[in-house]
């Protein structure tokens, strides 16, 4: 396969959240840190915005290379390609000081799964310990660094998490949880569809794909790229976000789905995102806080050992200092 016709699906997240060291968040807004400054600091991770949509809770940028979501106090970087996104946080930490009463990083979350051409990321993102040891060094801390692997396949997830303030417990914390599910090897009339020989535009895809249909009630911004690729975020009114990018050339196909949408078990909409993209293997993370009313989820994907066709090879399960996650790794039946 020749370098030029590669491209890396697989993203780097990025997650940070602010507050104040006197307790009072709702002095604070990264909302109100200027648009050109935030594309300033897109430009430092080798990306730009091409649409943008927002409500009252949520601003989600659809780039060149994925999304970015803001919200009062969360940052939500997710990039993909040879993108740098560990070079912009100290523009971000600058700018969150100058502009939006926050004085104090909360937690920090970094975390992406295995690259299938590592050799071709810039510096810091070529291995897992050079972004751990980048993340500590800006950071000014020691942040857990875990590697969750497959019993059965050469896929694995690493996740940086750095949590530098003792928070001000239960009663000042909002519900929280994150749902992703990374796929590859995908279904290739599938992927057909994320090209512009099959499909007009973006909206088109959508539709024949079935993604409006999979967290229907969200506000769907979409972009088909030339001459294949697609990217879309979803809001809706609660601030809840759904983000979905797709790589579909065959020899490196690649898809994400992530969302923050609670709900009490996760399988159905998981199941709906397999049926609908066909991959032969993926990764399922689920981050939930102890108030999230998706905190059960943890629980039920011990015995999730089968989803439709997929079957699990092994299902992981952890606890952070405000967060509990789960990795799931799955792969199809051989047919």
């Amino acid at each position: 396969m020749a370098t030029e016709d590669f491209f890396e699906g697989a993203e780097k997240l990025l997650e940070i959240w602010f507050g104040r060291q006197d307790g009072k968040v709702e002095n604070g807004d990264l909302r109100k840190i200027p648009r050109e400054k935030y594309e300033d600091l897109l430009k430092v991770a080798c990306c730009e915005v091409i649409s943008y949509t927002s409500n009252d809770k949520i601003d989600a940028y659809v780039l060149s290379e994925s999304s970015m979501f803001v919200t009062k106090r969360r940052f939500i970087l997710k990039t993909c390609g040879t993108t740098t996104p560990i070079e912009c946080i100290k523009p971000l930490l600058l700018n969150v000081h100058e502009f939006t009463g926050f004085d104090e990083v909360e937690d920090v979350f970094y975390s992406r799964k295995n690259f299938k051409r590592p050799e071709l990321q810039n510096d810091t993102h070529r291995n897992f310990k050079l972004e751990t040891e980048s993340l500590n060094i800006i950071f000014k801390g020691t942040g857990v660094a875990r590697c969750m692997r497959s019993s059965k396949t050469d896929d694995c997830w690493y996740l940086y998490a750095l949590h530098p303030v003792e928070c001000f417990g239960k009663e000042k914390q909002n519900p929280d949880q994150t749902l992703e599910i990374l796929m590859t090897n995908l279904d290739p009339d599938v992927m057909q569809i994320f090209t512009k020989e099959q499909s007009a535009n973006a909206s088109q895809a959508t539709q024949d794909s079935g993604i409006s249909e999979l967290l229907p009630n969200m506000k769907i911004d979409d972009f088909l790229f030339e001459p294949c690729g697609y990217s879309m975020n979803g809001i809706a009114k609660e601030g809840h976000y759904m983000t979905i990018h797709i790589t579909p050339q065959q020899e490196f196909s690649y898809v994400s789905f992530e969302t923050n949408v609670p709900q009490s078990s996760y399988k159905e909409l998981i199941l709906k995102v397999l049926k609908t993209f066909q991959p032969e293997k993926c990764v399922v993370t689920m981050f939930t806080n102890e108030i999230s009313p998706s905190n059960s989820n943890h629980k039920e994907f011990k015995y999730l050992t089968h989803l439709g066709e997929w079957q699990q090879d092994s299902n992981k399960t952890c606890s952070l200092k405000n967060h509990d996650l789960t990795v799931s790794f799955y792969s199809k039946y051989p047919s």
